[in-house]
């Protein structure tokens, strides 16, 4: 396979040589030469970072390598509200080399191949890296490209997408330019992380033209691919109440399939009917890009008829195998892509590994819990908790389903510093644990 990937939508076009302070910590490779570990992580991601941290104090930090090609690190889940105006994009970021955990080998490369018969990696500057235990945390890509007229047309004003760091901002400038007309939004035909994302832009885009008195010549309008407006009923009947109260249009298996930047044209697709298409105008347009695995996975020995990585539901172990595990967002899990769901993974999957190396069979089980914080408003938010059957698993012990206040600084306050200091410390592995303490005597 000698396709290489692309760098993961988290760490899109991203490589900036601001970390140059603290490169002490980490070693460089070397082109044409071999390397070789007990643990090696690939992908520098929420879900890799977080492994090499819990790895380094399994194995200690000489014997566990990252491999990941971006200068920089981005907390993701916070471009809902850099989108909307509420945070800056410099506060979600920060240098790959100041998360990375301190003595790992950092292989500042990109994955150009994965034989698992021979235990072998091989990257882009030809360094080959062999291993005795491998965690695939690839994450997967955005492909702006598969939308006729993209990527180009975000050369235009009046379209942005809070999916990209290129992007996230000119989703801002076109709502702050909004005049008058329709305010589109889309969600793809593909598996997409963080599910949520495509409305919460929706809901805060109302707020702010309500907020700026511009709402009365606007027509906000929601173009989903989906049957439904959220995969969960108990927080898809709050989220109709929501559209219905604010007078916002949704449109159910509507897919966007081209852009014409220049005459400010959305079409989609009925994929109900297929062939049939219809012609949107849009003074403004936010795109959510169909997404899939990343090239280096897709084929691959390790991967599904789909090109996911294939792995165990319940305990991230490669299904073929045994040394191989998975977490994140290039897996098959059956359950949303969330960083929620990485962090309930990480703790399955540590304890995945600690009996592997004890040659014992597994014995916890990964509930397929995720967690979406659906953004209603500048100030409130419905957090969706639930598990791999689709059923509300929720934290606290009230009704989740409520817009609520406290939710909203949760999540613009509470959950980045957890992110940065609990998730890719390698210390925060979900809320499970006080999930049970909040729920003691509750049925």
């Amino acid at each position: 396979m000698s396709t290489l990937l692309r760098c993961r939508p988290a760490f899109w076009n991203q490589c900036q040589s601001n970390s140059i302070g603290i490169l002490h910590l980490h070693t460089s490779s070397n082109a044409c030469s071999k390397e070789h570990y007990k643990m090696l992580v690939l992908g520098g991601g929420s879900a890799g970072i977080t492994m090499g941290a819990r790895m380094k104090r399994k194995f200690g930090a000489k014997n566990v390598a990252i491999v990941e090609p971006s200068e920089m690190h981005y907390y993701q889940p916070i471009w809902t509200l850099v989108g909307a105006g509420a945070k800056t994009l410099d506060s979600s970021g920060r240098t790959t080399a100041s998360v990375m955990p301190s003595g790992v080998k950092w292989v500042k490369s990109s994955v150009q191949e994965i034989s698992p018969d021979t235990n072998t990696v091989r990257t882009d500057n030809g360094v080959e890296i062999t291993y005795e235990y491998l965690i695939v945390a690839l994450g997967l890509e955005l492909h702006f490209d598969k939308i006729k007229g993209l990527p180009e047309g975000f050369e235009y004003s009046k379209i942005g997408s809070n999916y990209s760091v290129k992007t996230v901002e000119k989703t801002w400038n076109a709502l702050q330019n909004f005049k008058e007309g329709n305010a589109i939004f889309s969600f793809p035909n593909t598996p997409v992380k963080c599910a949520g994302a495509p409305q919460k832009i929706m809901y805060l885009t109302d707020a702010y033209l309500r907020k700026t008195g511009r709402r009365a010549n606007a027509t906000v309008i929601y173009n989903t691919s989906l049957p439904v407006l959220f995969g969960i009923k108990k927080y898809a009947d709050t989220l109709w109440e929501i559209v219905k109260k604010r007078d916002l249009q949704v449109n159910l298996r509507q897919n966007l399939i081209e852009v014409r930047a220049d005459k400010q044209e959305a079409v989609f697709e009925n994929l109900d009917k297929p062939g049939e298409t219809k012609v949107f105008e849009y003074e403004m347009l936010h795109v959510t890009p169909p997404m899939g695995p990343t090239a280096v996975l897709k084929g691959s020995l390790l991967s599904d008829a789909s090109g996911w990585l294939d792995v165990d539901k319940d305990n991230l172990q490669h299904k073929k195998y045994p040394n191989v595990f998975g977490i994140g967002d290039c897996t098959n899990l059956p359950t949303a892509k969330t960083g929620a769901a990485v962090a309930a993974q990480s703790s399955v999957l540590d304890r995945t590994i600690t009996k592997v190396l004890k040659k014992e069979k597994p014995d916890k089980k990964y509930d397929g819990y995720t967690s979406c914080p659906l953004v209603t408003s500048y100030n409130t938010v419905v957090l969706a908790e639930f598990d791999y059957n689709g059923q509300p698993l929720e934290t606290f012990p009230i009704d989740q389903s409520k817009e609520r206040r406290i939710m909203y600084h949760m999540k613009a306050d509470v959950m980045p510093h957890l992110y940065w200091h609990g998730l890719l410390k390698g210390w925060w592995g979900g809320p499970g644990p006080y999930r049970k303490i909040m729920h003691l005597g509750m049925k």
